[in-house]
Protein backbone atom coordinates (compact mmCIF):
# COMPACT_ATOMS: atom_id res chain seq x y z
CA UNK A 1 0.00 0.00 0.00
CA UNK A 2 1.00 3.52 -0.47
CA UNK A 3 2.37 5.59 2.12
CA UNK A 4 -0.24 7.30 4.39
CA UNK A 5 1.12 10.78 3.20
CA UNK A 6 0.97 9.85 -0.70
CA UNK A 7 -1.97 11.25 -2.98
CA UNK A 8 -4.78 9.25 -4.20
CA UNK A 9 -3.89 7.68 -7.28
CA UNK A 10 -6.14 4.89 -8.46
CA UNK A 11 -6.78 2.56 -11.51
CA UNK A 12 -9.50 4.05 -13.91
CA UNK A 13 -11.02 -0.13 -14.91
CA UNK A 14 -12.04 0.54 -18.76
CA UNK A 15 -15.01 -1.88 -19.17
CA UNK A 16 -15.08 -1.44 -22.70
CA UNK A 17 -11.79 -1.92 -23.41
CA UNK A 18 -10.83 -5.40 -21.60
CA UNK A 19 -12.59 -8.75 -20.60
CA UNK A 20 -13.63 -9.23 -17.40
CA UNK A 21 -10.69 -11.52 -16.02
CA UNK A 22 -8.46 -9.41 -17.50
CA UNK A 23 -9.94 -6.37 -16.21
CA UNK A 24 -9.85 -7.98 -12.32
CA UNK A 25 -6.24 -9.16 -12.94
CA UNK A 26 -4.96 -5.69 -14.00
CA UNK A 27 -6.95 -3.88 -11.10
CA UNK A 28 -5.60 -6.30 -8.64
CA UNK A 29 -1.66 -5.96 -10.23
CA UNK A 30 -2.22 -1.93 -10.41
CA UNK A 31 -2.63 -1.76 -6.13
CA UNK A 32 0.47 -4.15 -5.93
CA UNK A 33 2.23 -1.56 -7.83
CA UNK A 34 1.19 1.18 -5.70
CA UNK A 35 -2.14 2.23 -6.93
CA UNK A 36 -4.73 2.97 -4.34
CA UNK A 37 -8.23 1.99 -5.86
CA UNK A 38 -10.61 1.44 -8.65
CA UNK A 39 -13.34 3.74 -10.71
CA UNK A 40 -14.76 1.43 -13.17
CA UNK A 41 -16.97 2.44 -16.37
CA UNK A 42 -20.04 1.23 -16.70
CA UNK A 43 -20.78 0.82 -20.05
CA UNK A 44 -23.29 -1.64 -22.71
CA UNK A 45 -21.50 -1.09 -25.60
CA UNK A 46 -17.63 -0.26 -25.75
CA UNK A 47 -17.08 3.39 -27.87
CA UNK A 48 -15.32 1.51 -30.54
CA UNK A 49 -15.37 -1.93 -31.94
CA UNK A 50 -11.73 -2.03 -31.61
CA UNK A 51 -12.33 -1.99 -27.64
CA UNK A 52 -14.58 -4.72 -27.81
CA UNK A 53 -15.96 -5.21 -23.81
CA UNK A 54 -19.13 -4.18 -22.60
CA UNK A 55 -19.09 -6.50 -19.11
CA UNK A 56 -21.56 -5.14 -15.85
CA UNK A 57 -20.04 -3.40 -13.37
CA UNK A 58 -21.65 -4.52 -10.67
CA UNK A 59 -20.04 -8.19 -11.35
CA UNK A 60 -16.32 -6.67 -11.79
CA UNK A 61 -16.30 -4.42 -8.71
CA UNK A 62 -17.83 -7.19 -6.76
CA UNK A 63 -15.43 -9.76 -7.77
CA UNK A 64 -12.33 -6.48 -7.58
CA UNK A 65 -13.42 -6.59 -3.58
CA UNK A 66 -12.07 -10.20 -3.02
CA UNK A 67 -8.84 -9.42 -5.47
CA UNK A 68 -7.99 -5.93 -4.04
CA UNK A 69 -8.38 -3.70 -0.81
CA UNK A 70 -8.66 -0.35 -1.82
CA UNK A 71 -11.70 1.86 -2.83
CA UNK A 72 -14.26 0.50 -5.02
CA UNK A 73 -16.07 2.80 -7.33
CA UNK A 74 -18.54 3.54 -10.63
CA UNK A 75 -16.80 6.03 -12.93
CA UNK A 76 -19.67 6.46 -14.23
CA UNK A 77 -23.29 5.13 -13.85
CA UNK A 78 -26.50 6.32 -15.26
CA UNK A 79 -29.39 5.38 -13.35
CA UNK A 80 -31.96 7.50 -15.74
CA UNK A 81 -32.55 5.33 -18.44
CA UNK A 82 -31.74 1.15 -19.07
CA UNK A 83 -31.41 1.32 -15.21
CA UNK A 84 -34.38 2.83 -12.41
CA UNK A 85 -32.75 4.48 -9.67
CA UNK A 86 -33.78 1.67 -7.55
CA UNK A 87 -32.16 -0.79 -8.61
CA UNK A 88 -28.87 1.37 -8.78
CA UNK A 89 -29.20 2.04 -5.17
CA UNK A 90 -29.93 -1.71 -4.04
CA UNK A 91 -26.78 -2.26 -6.15
CA UNK A 92 -24.29 0.56 -4.26
CA UNK A 93 -25.73 -0.64 -0.74
CA UNK A 94 -25.25 -4.32 -1.51
CA UNK A 95 -21.76 -3.84 -2.85
CA UNK A 96 -21.00 -1.09 0.34
CA UNK A 97 -22.54 -4.10 2.62
CA UNK A 98 -20.01 -6.81 1.50
CA UNK A 99 -17.01 -4.25 1.85
CA UNK A 100 -17.54 -1.62 4.09
CA UNK A 101 -16.55 1.56 4.06
CA UNK A 102 -14.66 0.88 0.40
CA UNK A 103 -17.65 1.45 -1.97
CA UNK A 104 -18.73 4.98 -3.34
CA UNK A 105 -21.42 5.48 -6.25
CA UNK A 106 -20.56 7.72 -8.99
CA UNK A 107 -23.22 8.79 -11.10
CA UNK A 108 -23.62 10.79 -14.66
CA UNK A 109 -26.36 11.59 -16.99
CA UNK A 110 -25.89 9.44 -19.04
CA UNK A 111 -24.87 8.87 -22.71
CA UNK A 112 -26.82 7.95 -25.53
CA UNK A 113 -24.37 5.06 -26.50
CA UNK A 114 -25.22 3.07 -23.93
CA UNK A 115 -28.26 4.23 -22.45
CA UNK A 116 -30.75 4.29 -26.12
CA UNK A 117 -30.88 0.56 -26.08
CA UNK A 118 -33.56 0.65 -23.74
CA UNK A 119 -35.55 2.37 -26.38
CA UNK A 120 -36.80 5.48 -25.03
CA UNK A 121 -36.50 8.61 -26.15
CA UNK A 122 -33.33 10.12 -25.98
CA UNK A 123 -33.81 13.59 -24.54
CA UNK A 124 -31.33 17.35 -24.86
CA UNK A 125 -28.82 17.68 -22.02
CA UNK A 126 -31.01 19.77 -19.33
CA UNK A 127 -33.65 17.05 -19.07
CA UNK A 128 -31.05 14.55 -19.00
CA UNK A 129 -29.36 16.36 -15.75
CA UNK A 130 -32.88 17.17 -14.36
CA UNK A 131 -33.44 13.47 -14.57
CA UNK A 132 -29.95 12.45 -13.21
CA UNK A 133 -31.04 14.69 -9.60
CA UNK A 134 -34.13 13.57 -9.46
CA UNK A 135 -33.12 10.27 -9.70
CA UNK A 136 -29.91 11.00 -6.77
CA UNK A 137 -32.85 12.35 -4.46
CA UNK A 138 -34.27 8.92 -5.14
CA UNK A 139 -31.45 6.71 -4.41
CA UNK A 140 -30.45 9.22 -1.26
CA UNK A 141 -33.89 8.56 0.03
CA UNK A 142 -33.93 4.88 -0.34
CA UNK A 143 -30.42 5.08 1.92
CA UNK A 144 -32.15 6.70 4.27
CA UNK A 145 -34.68 3.98 4.19
CA UNK A 146 -32.46 0.96 4.60
CA UNK A 147 -30.55 2.87 7.49
CA UNK A 148 -34.15 4.20 9.20
CA UNK A 149 -35.78 0.70 8.25
CA UNK A 150 -39.02 2.88 7.58
CA UNK A 151 -40.62 2.78 4.35
CA UNK A 152 -40.27 5.45 1.89
CA UNK A 153 -42.35 6.47 -1.73
CA UNK A 154 -41.15 8.57 -4.67
CA UNK A 155 -43.76 10.58 -6.79
CA UNK A 156 -41.47 12.89 -9.27
CA UNK A 157 -41.50 14.13 -12.89
CA UNK A 158 -39.48 11.40 -13.99
CA UNK A 159 -39.44 8.65 -11.86
CA UNK A 160 -41.91 7.09 -9.01
CA UNK A 161 -40.96 4.56 -6.17
CA UNK A 162 -43.96 2.69 -4.52
CA UNK A 163 -43.40 2.22 -0.83
CA UNK A 164 -40.08 0.54 0.23
CA UNK A 165 -37.05 0.07 1.69
CA UNK A 166 -33.36 -0.89 1.27
CA UNK A 167 -33.21 -4.69 3.08
CA UNK A 168 -29.72 -4.84 2.55
CA UNK A 169 -27.64 -1.80 3.54
CA UNK A 170 -24.70 -1.12 5.14
CA UNK A 171 -24.44 0.63 8.62
CA UNK A 172 -23.13 3.92 6.50
CA UNK A 173 -24.40 4.97 3.30
CA UNK A 174 -22.23 5.15 0.30
CA UNK A 175 -21.00 8.60 -0.74
CA UNK A 176 -22.93 9.62 -3.96
CA UNK A 177 -20.55 11.86 -6.55
CA UNK A 178 -21.69 13.16 -9.54
CA UNK A 179 -19.95 13.83 -12.71
CA UNK A 180 -20.03 17.15 -13.83
CA UNK A 181 -18.16 18.95 -17.10
CA UNK A 182 -20.24 22.19 -16.97
CA UNK A 183 -20.54 25.10 -14.14
CA UNK A 184 -24.12 24.92 -13.47
CA UNK A 185 -23.72 20.97 -13.00
CA UNK A 186 -21.51 21.59 -10.33
CA UNK A 187 -22.50 24.00 -8.64
CA UNK A 188 -26.09 22.07 -8.35
CA UNK A 189 -23.85 19.17 -7.15
CA UNK A 190 -22.09 20.95 -4.35
CA UNK A 191 -25.40 21.18 -3.46
CA UNK A 192 -26.79 18.21 -3.27
CA UNK A 193 -24.19 15.34 -2.86
CA UNK A 194 -20.43 14.21 -1.18
CA UNK A 195 -18.66 15.10 -4.31
CA UNK A 196 -17.88 15.34 -7.67
CA UNK A 197 -16.01 13.42 -10.84
CA UNK A 198 -14.96 15.25 -13.88
CA UNK A 199 -12.49 14.61 -16.56
CA UNK A 200 -9.35 16.12 -17.86
CA UNK A 201 -9.86 19.49 -19.78
CA UNK A 202 -7.97 22.98 -19.45
CA UNK A 203 -6.73 23.91 -15.77
CA UNK A 204 -9.15 27.27 -15.77
CA UNK A 205 -11.60 25.11 -16.79
CA UNK A 206 -11.42 23.00 -14.40
CA UNK A 207 -10.39 25.30 -11.82
CA UNK A 208 -13.76 26.66 -12.34
CA UNK A 209 -15.88 23.56 -11.85
CA UNK A 210 -14.32 23.60 -8.34
CA UNK A 211 -15.00 26.72 -7.34
CA UNK A 212 -18.76 26.32 -8.51
CA UNK A 213 -19.00 23.43 -7.03
CA UNK A 214 -17.64 24.95 -3.22
CA UNK A 215 -19.93 27.73 -4.17
CA UNK A 216 -22.90 25.16 -4.28
CA UNK A 217 -21.52 23.55 -1.04
CA UNK A 218 -21.43 26.47 0.94
CA UNK A 219 -25.01 27.66 -0.48
CA UNK A 220 -26.69 24.06 0.96
CA UNK A 221 -24.66 25.00 4.35
CA UNK A 222 -22.04 22.36 3.35
CA UNK A 223 -18.65 22.20 4.31
CA UNK A 224 -16.32 22.18 0.93
CA UNK A 225 -13.61 19.99 2.50
CA UNK A 226 -15.68 17.49 3.40
CA UNK A 227 -16.72 16.70 -0.01
CA UNK A 228 -14.47 14.87 -2.12
CA UNK A 229 -13.07 15.55 -5.76
CA UNK A 230 -12.31 13.02 -8.59
CA UNK A 231 -10.29 13.25 -11.36
CA UNK A 232 -10.31 10.44 -14.11
CA UNK A 233 -7.02 11.23 -16.35
CA UNK A 234 -6.82 9.63 -19.63
CA UNK A 235 -3.14 9.39 -21.24
CA UNK A 236 -1.09 7.46 -23.54
CA UNK A 237 2.29 6.31 -22.43
CA UNK A 238 5.02 3.72 -24.20
CA UNK A 239 8.28 3.67 -24.36
CA UNK A 240 8.42 5.75 -27.83
CA UNK A 241 6.35 8.62 -28.55
CA UNK A 242 5.62 6.92 -31.76
CA UNK A 243 4.03 4.53 -30.08
CA UNK A 244 1.89 6.50 -27.37
CA UNK A 245 0.68 8.12 -30.37
CA UNK A 246 -0.46 4.83 -32.37
CA UNK A 247 -1.80 3.54 -28.95
CA UNK A 248 -3.71 6.51 -28.63
CA UNK A 249 -5.43 6.87 -32.13
CA UNK A 250 -5.80 3.18 -32.28
CA UNK A 251 -7.14 2.40 -28.41
CA UNK A 252 -8.73 5.94 -27.62
CA UNK A 253 -9.18 8.00 -30.27
CA UNK A 254 -11.69 9.82 -27.47
CA UNK A 255 -9.00 11.71 -26.42
CA UNK A 256 -8.73 13.82 -29.50
CA UNK A 257 -12.42 14.31 -30.49
CA UNK A 258 -13.36 17.97 -30.27
CA UNK A 259 -16.77 17.71 -30.19
CA UNK A 260 -19.63 16.19 -27.81
CA UNK A 261 -20.13 12.93 -27.68
CA UNK A 262 -23.35 12.14 -25.78
CA UNK A 263 -25.71 11.74 -28.44
CA UNK A 264 -23.75 9.23 -31.07
CA UNK A 265 -25.92 5.90 -30.53
CA UNK A 266 -23.48 2.98 -32.29
CA UNK A 267 -19.96 2.31 -31.66
CA UNK A 268 -19.57 2.16 -35.46
CA UNK A 269 -20.80 5.55 -35.68
CA UNK A 270 -18.37 6.57 -33.24
CA UNK A 271 -15.56 4.64 -34.91
CA UNK A 272 -16.50 6.80 -38.10
CA UNK A 273 -15.90 10.02 -36.30
CA UNK A 274 -12.67 8.72 -34.87
CA UNK A 275 -11.21 8.59 -38.15
CA UNK A 276 -10.72 11.92 -38.76
CA UNK A 277 -8.90 11.97 -35.31
CA UNK A 278 -5.24 13.22 -35.85
CA UNK A 279 -2.44 13.70 -33.92
CA UNK A 280 -2.61 17.40 -33.24
CA UNK A 281 -6.04 16.83 -32.20
CA UNK A 282 -4.54 15.17 -28.52
CA UNK A 283 -2.92 18.51 -27.65
CA UNK A 284 -4.54 20.64 -24.90
CA UNK A 285 -6.76 17.10 -23.93
CA UNK A 286 -4.67 14.24 -23.37
CA UNK A 287 -1.01 13.61 -22.56
CA UNK A 288 0.53 11.04 -25.31
CA UNK A 289 4.38 10.77 -24.81
CA UNK A 290 6.94 8.66 -23.31
CA UNK A 291 8.25 11.01 -21.36
CA UNK A 292 7.66 10.10 -17.52
CA UNK A 293 8.51 13.51 -15.95
CA UNK A 294 5.91 15.43 -18.74
CA UNK A 295 3.29 12.68 -17.07
CA UNK A 296 3.94 13.12 -13.24
CA UNK A 297 3.97 16.91 -13.95
CA UNK A 298 0.52 16.70 -15.47
CA UNK A 299 -0.53 14.92 -12.75
CA UNK A 300 1.08 16.92 -10.02
CA UNK A 301 -0.81 19.94 -11.41
CA UNK A 302 -4.14 18.36 -10.84
CA UNK A 303 -3.20 17.50 -7.39
CA UNK A 304 -2.07 20.81 -7.03
CA UNK A 305 -5.68 22.20 -8.14
CA UNK A 306 -6.99 20.33 -5.31
CA UNK A 307 -8.30 16.62 -6.84
CA UNK A 308 -8.24 14.24 -3.83
CA UNK A 309 -8.41 11.43 -5.51
CA UNK A 310 -7.39 10.90 -9.58
CA UNK A 311 -7.82 7.45 -11.04
CA UNK A 312 -5.55 7.08 -14.27
CA UNK A 313 -5.99 5.62 -17.81
CA UNK A 314 -3.44 4.85 -20.00
CA UNK A 315 -4.27 3.85 -23.67
CA UNK A 316 -2.24 1.19 -24.42
CA UNK A 317 -3.15 -2.21 -24.45
CA UNK A 318 0.42 -2.22 -22.49
CA UNK A 319 -1.39 -2.34 -19.30
CA UNK A 320 0.77 -4.63 -17.38
CA UNK A 321 4.37 -2.72 -18.70
CA UNK A 322 3.02 0.69 -17.69
CA UNK A 323 1.30 -0.39 -14.16
CA UNK A 324 4.88 -1.72 -13.48
CA UNK A 325 6.54 1.77 -14.58
CA UNK A 326 4.46 4.42 -13.12
CA UNK A 327 4.36 2.44 -10.60
CA UNK A 328 8.05 2.64 -9.83
CA UNK A 329 8.78 6.13 -11.73
CA UNK A 330 5.75 8.21 -11.42
CA UNK A 331 3.86 7.30 -8.30
CA UNK A 332 6.17 7.72 -5.52
CA UNK A 333 7.26 11.34 -7.02
CA UNK A 334 3.75 12.70 -6.69
CA UNK A 335 3.08 14.86 -3.63
CA UNK A 336 -0.60 15.82 -2.41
Amino acid sequence: MPRASAPHIGYAAMLERFPPREVVELATLAEQHGFTGVMATDHFQPWTPQQGQASFVWNILSALGQTTTGDLGTGVTAPTFRSHPALTAQASATLAALYPGRHWLGIGSGEALNEHIAGQYWPEAPERIDRMFEAVDVIKKLFASGLAQRDVRHDGQYFKLESTRLWTMPERAPEILVATSGPVTARRAGRTVDGMITEVAPLDKIGLLLQRFAEGAKEAGRDPKTQVRVLRLHLSWAPTDEEAMANALAEWPNGGMRFGRSDIRSPFEFDQLAKLVRPDDFEGRMLVTADLDAHRAHIQSFLDLGFDRIYLHNAGRNQAQWLEVFGRDVLPKLTR
